[in-house]
């Protein structure tokens, strides 16, 4: 069966966001039909958004998946309603419990009513970017450029590296 590379954004901002996010990192360790093959330091980020809210703890972790992307989707959204995400209409970028986005699904590009890869914001997102070159160094993201131009290109943003997560995985 076909194997991708694929990388995942992972954030909170609801509760005791640093151990959603570590929880949240072994339950993808945990997925079947996917190998957890890399996890970032976390990062503190202010919210990006104009509703007034607590700043996020976020990782990005790389997969190698046997799943569709839309598998992927519903699986990773099944972990998001186990901390009680709540997608609620017209509130984009509301605080949440846990927030777990696609960014990269190998070199494919998706367009459709349930999923958009490479994800919108990703380029925007130095929350994101600063992470996902820890784990994947100066990747070429084809249509986008290099991740280290990525990241230089990226808007400013207050963040800080908290830690690195004891158990990295295999690879």
């Amino acid at each position: 069966m076909l194997t991708e590379e694929v990388y995942l954004g992972i954030g909170s901002n609801i509760g005791d966001s640093r151990t959603i996010v570590e929880q949240a990192l072994e339950a993808l360790d945990r997925m079947s039909s996917c190998t957890l093959r890399g996890r970032s330091s976390l990062y503190r980020s202010a919210a990006v958004s104009d509703i007034p809210q607590d700043d996020y703890i976020n990782a990005v972790a790389r997969l190698d998946t046997e799943l569709e992307p839309v598998a992927l989707l519903l699986e990773l959204q099944a972990i998001e309603h186990a901390y009680y995400r709540n997608r609620e209409d017209g509130r984009r970028w509301a605080p949440r419990t846990l927030d777990l986005d696609i960014i990269l699904f190998g070199n494919r590009s998706i367009n459709d009513s349930h999923l958009i890869i490479p994800h919108p914001e990703f380029i925007n997102r130095r929350f994101v970017l600063e992470p996902m070159l820890e784990i994947a160094g100066d990747i070429y993201i084809p249509g986008y450029g290099s991740l280290n131009y990525l990241v230089s290109q990226a808007p400013a943003l207050d963040m800080e590296k908290l830690a690195r997560i004891s158990h990295q995985g295999p690879g």
